[in-house]
């Protein structure tokens, strides 16, 4: 079905720019040593405030695109790059202790209740959790719906929403149980399944880019008289 095959490409292509896990290794940084119930209810809003800002841009997307005159192409193209790109940063960024403890020396910081819920939004949901990458990202996925019939404009937002709502859920679990998360898994595990994940989205990249270049070729043709 549709909406399924929508909500694992977007899955798929969200997993390595959120990444709960190795956002949750910046965000027990900047929480700190704190109770589990401080932890759990930070985490339940920062996954609302996520679910809320993707479906945000991701409805909003389409508005956008035609406030600025963006057509679809353009942005497949330019969405791809980014996509690529960051991908690819990801398939060779350096190790993953280094950059682990390299993150939470930089990100160490706060350790009062009411600034940390000052926090929920910036920087805890942008740009930790879901950054420029991700805005892209749903940008991109909303604008494949452009065009389509009402049942598949529909369709595809529906699995745009679930994987939205998925990627959130997993934020609350990773980030609720960071501590324990840190503990149990190792992080040179989780830097290779994303590296894994990396590759499958820098073929997605790939994949829009050619699809905008395909577009951008038939409109470039030359009408028949």
């Amino acid at each position: 079905m549709l909406i399924w095959k929508t909500f694992v490409l977007a899955s798929t292509a969200l997993l390595p720019l959120i990444n709960p896990i190795g956002s949750a290794l910046i965000f027990l940084g900047l929480v700190g040593d704190r109770s589990d119930d401080v932890y759990r209810r930070l985490a339940g809003q920062v996954a609302i405030a996520t679910f809320i800002f993707l479906v945000v841009v991701e409805f909003g997307g389409a508005a956008l695109l035609r406030f600025f005159g963006i057509s679809l192409p353009i942005v497949q193209v330019a969405g791809g790059l980014v996509i690529a790109a960051t991908a690819w940063g990801l398939l060779f960024e350096p190790d993953a202790d280094a950059l682990t403890k390299d993150k939470r020396d930089e990100v160490a910081g706060s350790s009062y209740d009411e600034g940390l819920r000052r926090k929920i939004f910036y920087p805890f949901t942008f740009p930790i959790t879901a950054g420029p990458g991700t805005m892209v990202v749903m940008l991109t996925m909303s604008a494949h719906a452009l065009g389509s019939d009402l049942l598949g404009d529909a369709t595809v937002h529906a699995g745009i929403v679930l994987a939205a709502l998925a990627m959130s859920v997993s934020v609350y679990f990773c980030y609720a149980y960071a501590p324990r998360l840190v503990a149990a898994v190792p992080a040179a595990t989780a830097h290779g399944v994303l590296r894994v994940i990396s590759f499958f989205l820098l073929c997605i990249g790939v994949q829009i880019v050619w699809n905008g270049l395909s577009s951008l070729g038939l409109n470039l043709q030359i009408p028949a008289r």
